[in-house]
């Protein structure tokens, strides 16, 4: 009889098996999401084995046995139920990350995100494994606590030797999460200036205008100031123009509406423009010219069109810039 009814489920098994092959999944896929053929083609494994455990369990109830023996068969029998749970999870979290966050992570720019991903993937997996193992044990009869207590001091040990690498996981994550930067963003922080060439778990790569590589662990970006250049709507320059005291009302007047037509002549302009005539300097009548270069325009070629242009337009119209200069006046006795 026992082994009539172990065998009775080893073919239900089968036949479970096949249905939700051949059936089930044939249902799923006329379905428009994909959900229900993940939990699908993760469930019907570990359902199978569950209907077959469940069939040798009461296959062998049905026998006499000594009392250890049915003892141990009941503790074995729960320490497989727990473990099948537990590879029933592992496998629609691990099903569901390939199908749903791999594919986020492959359309992003950053190289971060596909590092952290099989972190999280083994580390979460972990977590499942270690919580089965430690209930699977306390059904068996086991004093877990002792167990939970040292890895517990153990994890804290760990913690702290390791403090270094983890801070830096986790400015890793921040910026992924929080994305002050991208990967070719141009950043200043901690007196280096460049371009954001690699972001990885531990250190973010930055080559810096002279070329150079510079390492720097991702912890410092969650404790220090990042100015991020490339996220400027656009980049405003400033020119102080001294001319000579020697300039009239009307040249002034002339250097100012100069000023004026070469910016909106210009198409790398934006049209906020600041032009005065702001002051006296002890050796020049003052200038004062704002514009803001475009961001998708060359900032270098720009300025030099706009420096190029001033400069002759002021020569053309005889408007003399002022140097450093000093008169003395001597008396005779």
């Amino acid at each position: 009889m026992a082994l009539l009814i172990i065998l009775a489920a080893l073919v239900i098994g089968k036949a479970l098996y096949w249905f939700f092959g051949n059936v089930v999944k044939a249902l799923t896929k006329k379905t428009k999401t994909k959900l229900d053929d993940i939990i699908i083609d993760m469930v019907e494994e570990p359902l199978v084995f569950t209907i077959t455990l469940l069939g040798v369990w009461y296959g062998l109830r049905t026998l006499t046995f000594g009392e250890t023996f049915q003892k141990w068969l009941g503790i074995i029998f729960q320490v497989l139920i727990v473990i099948n749970v537990a590879w029933l999870i592992s496998r629609l979290f691990d099903s569901i990350l390939k199908q749903y966050l791999m594919p986020l992570t492959e359309k992003s720019e950053t190289d971060l995100d596909d590092q952290l991903l099989p972190l999280v993937r083994k580390g979460t997996k972990a977590i499942i494994w270690i919580i089965a193992i430690i209930v699977a044990l306390n059904n068996a009869g086991y004093e877990v606590g002792p167990l939970i207590a040292g890895l517990g001091i153990g994890g804290i040990a760990f913690a702290m030797a390791a403090k270094d690498t983890i801070s830096n996981i986790f400015g890793g994550f921040t910026i992924f999460t929080d994305k002050p930067f991208m990967v070719r963003d141009r950043v200043k922080i901690e007196g280096f200036d460049g371009s954001i060439k690699e972001i990885g778990l531990r250190s973010t790569r930055l080559e810096t205008l002279d070329g150079r590589i510079v390492t720097i662990p991702n912890s410092t970006f969650t404790d220090s100031p990042v100015e991020n250049v490339s996220s400027e709507p656009s980049r405003k320059i400033v020119l102080n123009l001294g001319l000579t005291y020697d300039t009239t009302p009307e040249q002034m007047q002339k250097a100012l509406n100069i000023l004026k037509e070469i910016a909106e002549k210009n198409k790398d302009i934006e049209e906020k423009v600041s032009i005065a005539f702001n002051g006296f300097g002890d050796f020049a009548m003052n200038v004062l010219f704002i514009y803001y270069i475009k961001k998708e325009s060359d900032i270098l070629d720009t300025q030099t069109n706009m420096n190029l242009e001033i400069l002759n337009s002021f020569n053309k119209n005889k408007l003399e810039f002022a140097f450093p200069t000093q008169t003395i006046f001597t008396k005779q006795v």
